[in-house]
């Protein structure tokens, strides 16, 4: 598959932790706001990993990764993330996420119209065997619903 995904939104809230001291979120922390994203888009679809793991012995791991930074978030923003699947292989993701500041913090759609792109990355994604971290092809069930997303 290489047509792109419909995107998937999840919203999250940039906590202390998040921040350096001059209140900007750290640039490391947005791969874990991606990261977070990616979870709960595959817990969309009713999968959690490490049941995946128990399970397939099937597991995900981050290959490469590539963000552009455009403009800062900071302590108590309201951030929009978005996942879009570009391709999908046998064994292998490749995803578009941005992360968008919404300007009131309600998440509401009207809003969404003047939200601000603060990063955008592509990151691909191996499903690799657990015991070997040698690539496998990505568990069945799981590839028929990202394809059935498309």
């Amino acid at each position: 598959m290489s047509a792109a995904s419909s995107p998937f939104d999840w919203n999250i809230r940039v906590y202390y932790e998040d921040t350096d001291t001059g209140g900007v979120v750290f640039y490391a922390n947005y791969l874990k706001f991606f990261e977070r994203a990616r979870t709960e888009w595959l817990r969309s679809f009713g999968f959690q990993q490490q049941h995946l793991a128990e399970t397939t012995g099937a597991i995900f791991v981050v290959r490469n990764t590539n963000v552009d930074y455009l403009s800062p978030a900071r302590l108590d923003d309201e951030l929009r993330l978005t996942v879009v699947v570009e391709k999908l292989r046998n064994a292998s993701m490749e995803f578009s996420q941005e992360a968008w500041r919404l300007p009131s913090g309600d998440g509401n759609a009207a809003s969404d119209q003047d939200a601000t792109l603060l990063a955008r990355g592509s990151i691909t994604v191996v499903c690799v065997d657990a015991a070997t971290f040698r690539p496998r092809p990505i568990p069945e069930e799981v590839l028929a619903c990202i394809k059935k997303a498309a």
